[in-house]
């Protein structure tokens, strides 16, 4: 098994020869790629970029509530990231009477900069190839459930010996489907406070017409404030607590980009697939993307038209909204790119290269075969699996049922009573519940389930009831009627200790959580595990097989959110036939679309009246304001809120976005289409210093002029 490694570390090395734009690259072996980054303008160390010795660029990043990322930019604490990452915040702290939402936010002072239940960041104190240790005592006569128990055997010691004396936490994580492990070890930090955001016409100006578009016009970022205790060591919300003093801050470059130009982004991508055939891909471009598009689709447009008439549920469902639109648009343009691209057709032509370049290799051969084979096993219950999470627990009433009765049933459990957590999953649900859209929704949803989940596939519940109500309206009429979860006032009352769950089990909101969730664990979910996981352990040898087979190409592991760097340049791209996008955005494009009597492209009238008389201080350049600026850096979710940093590592902007047509690249990166979407640092020191006069935070910061 040693030869094995050293034989994927050695194919791994020597792969860094050829080198592209593409890859989301670990920070400890960045040294492999130092050379090529200097040849196209990088003039840092790898030192500078990822050590343990040293205060270096990863220790001005944090991994932001788990799903963003987000920068150091002043020694006391200040983060910046996007306004979409911390849209959740501002939206819990928003009510009719104060919609921050609508009209920003922006802390004057330290004392008012508000507390954010739940939210934390995490540093990266250090990774570790951790392989050997991590498969130490295996051997090759071991069962695959041998194996993944000696690896979790392995990797509970190595976590407990790095937490051991210390406050930190850590995680081993597999890489190249499990042919390599890496140890990662954080600080985490609970105390992060909101200091300021633009209004929602700025932070998410465009909404859905211009989500995943280029040109953009979007001030997509928010501000908040790591807090620690005296020691400057985490610690739960106090008042007590003092902005965090860290490693490494960013310095803010305002000299603006030029076409051509250096860009990295240093942040937390969420997860790629680089790696899989043609059969997967097609399964995603050709059922699944279209399903849950169109499932999303019926809630977006049930959820527009109620929010349309009511500001107080326009805020209610804002971030909601925001949350269901940013995957549904992401599919559509994925699954455009895919078929633009011929990607399905390009990784069948790879494979049958492959095929007969394994044909007299028994440990490869029939690899290709066995991938396929298990794809058309496990296609009709990933489409299950899809609607289940689309379609039955997309509903709110139900999700929430599921919420209420786990966290009931643990409570029943437990030695050590806990009412206040049932009346928090309590008030986070009815906060923002509005239930004329989630009975819409959920006619429209349980609609197209029935129509096209096959009868095999449906639990004998639902069956039933079909049988019982006839259709889909009576059958919803009976859960929001019938239904205590339905009656805010009514379930208050009736859960005052645990003794109740076994009535709420009776419940129809619940009953139909349990049955349909049961249904899926028995008949589907463990069907659906094991044929992934024997595609894991195939895709684990065939990761080994094409680094044999194609040498000449650049490999790095998918996304797992995990720290990583992608690095690349300014570049404009060509998506159409006689179509040429410039990577850079100004404030006449905002002028240009601002239009008063649409929400999503009604601007502040403070820009207007800034514009007219061209207020636009030191961020202004050719007698403008630049706003967005795009790149060939290979991006995915997760790297929301990176840093785009320039040659010096200096901050340039906040990547917030990829353009429409390049989203297939968490499937195939395509250097020519392929564009992260950033905002220019310079735009948000306008708005913070012009618009809302915030001008106390930016004289916190490191500005290079």
């Amino acid at each position: 098994m040693k030869k094995v490694i050293l034989s994927l570390l050695v194919v791994y090395i020597s792969t860094t020869k050829i080198f592209a734009d593409e890859g989301m690259w670990l920070p400890s072996l960045i040294k492999e790629r130092i050379s090529d980054m200097k040849k196209k303008g990088f003039r840092l160390t790898s030192e500078d970029i990822y050590s343990v010795n040293q205060a270096c660029l990863k220790d001005a990043i944090v991994h932001f509530g788990s799903g963003c990322t987000g920068n150091l930019v002043s020694s006391k604490g200040l983060l910046i990231t996007n306004h979409h990452c911390g849209f959740s915040q501002i939206q819990s702290h928003s009510t009719v009477e104060h919609d921050y939402l609508k009209d920003g936010f922006w802390a004057m002072r330290q004392e008012e900069e508000l507390p954010n239940k739940g939210l934390f960041v995490k540093f990266l104190i250090k990774m570790e190839d951790v392989t050997a240790t991590v498969l130490k005592s295996y051997n090759s006569s071991m069962t695959e459930e041998q194996r993944s128990s000696l690896v979790a055997e392995n990797s509970a010691v190595i976590i407990k010996k790095a937490m051991k004396d210390n406050h930190y936490q850590a995680a081993v994580e597999a890489l190249y489907y499990g042919n390599q492990y890496f140890l990662f070890v954080y600080e985490v930090f609970t105390d992060v406070r909101l200091v300021g955001a633009p209004p929602s016409s700025v932070g998410k100006f465009g909404g859905d017409t211009d989500n995943w578009m280029w040109p953009r016009h979007t001030g997509d970022f928010s501000i908040f404030r790591i807090y620690a205790n005296k020691d400057n060591k985490p610690a739960q919300y106090s008042k007590d607590n003092v902005p965090y003093k860290p490693k490494k801050f960013f310095t803010l470059s305002v000299k603006g980009v030029r076409e051509n130009d250096f860009t990295m982004v240093y942040g937390y991508p969420g997860r790629t697939q680089e790696y899989i055939t043609s059969d997967a891909v097609r399964y995603i471009a050709n059922i699944s993307n279209p399903d849950k598009i169109n499932l999303r689709t019926l809630r977006l447009d049930i959820q527009a038209e109620e929010m349309s008439k009511s500001a107080e549920v326009r805020i209610k469902y804002a971030s909601k909204n925001a949350s269901i639109s940013n995957s549904w648009k992401k599919w559509q343009g994925e699954t455009k790119g895919i078929i633009k691209n011929n990607i399905v057709q390009n990784k069948i032509e790879y494979e049958t290269g492959f095929s007969k370049w394994a044909k007299d290799k028994p440990e490869y051969s029939t690899l290709l075969d066995q991938l396929k084979t298990l794809y058309e096993e496990l296609e009709p219950y990933s489409y299950a699996t899809d609607y289940l999470s689309e379609a039955i627990n997309a509903n709110e009433i139900i999700k929430f049922a599921g919420n209420i009765y786990n966290a009931l049933l643990k409570e029943s459990k437990s030695t050590e009573k806990n009412p206040a957590l049932l009346l928090s999953i309590m008030d986070d649900f009815y906060k923002d519940y509005y239930q004329p859209v989630d009975k819409r929704s959920f006619i429209a949803l349980i609609s197209e389930y029935r129509k096209n989940v096959p009868e095999n596939f449906q639990p004998e519940y639902f069956k039933t009831r079909m049988k019982e109500f006839g259709n889909i309206q009576n059958f919803a009429d009976f859960i929001f009627s019938e239904s205590i979860l339905a009656k805010e006032k009514s379930l208050r009352g009736y859960i005052n200790d645990t003794s109740c769950i076994s009535k709420l089990e009776k419940d129809p909101a619940v009953e139909m959580y349990l049955s349909f969730n049961k249904f899926h664990n028995d008949n589907i979910k463990q069907k659906y595990d094991q044929i992934n996981k024997k595609l894991t352990l195939l895709y684990r040898t065939y990761m080994k097989a094409i680094m044999e087979y194609d040498k000449k190409r650049d490999y790095y592991p998918d996304a797992n959110s995990t720290l990583r760097i992608a690095y690349g340049k300014i570049s404009g791209y060509k998506p159409y036939d006689a179509v040429y996008f410039n990577p850079v955005s100004t404030l006449e494009g905002i002028m240009e679309k601002d239009n008063p009597d649409i929400y999503d492209y009604n601007i502040p009238q403070k820009i207007r009246d800034i514009y007219k008389i061209k207020d636009y201080g030191e961020w202004e350049e050719n007698g403008t304001v630049p706003v967005c600026f795009i790149a060939t850096n290979h991006t995915s979710g997760g790297n929301s809120g990176s840093p785009v940093l320039n040659a010096t590592g200096q901050l340039i902007g906040l990547n917030f976005d990829r353009v429409w047509e390049g989203t297939m690249s968490d499937i195939a990166f395509d250097t020519q289409m392929c564009r992260n979407i950033s905002l220019d640092i310079r735009y948000v020191l306008f708005i913070t210093e012009k618009v809302a006069g915030a001008g106390h935070l930016i004289n916190e910061m490191n500005i290079v002029r």
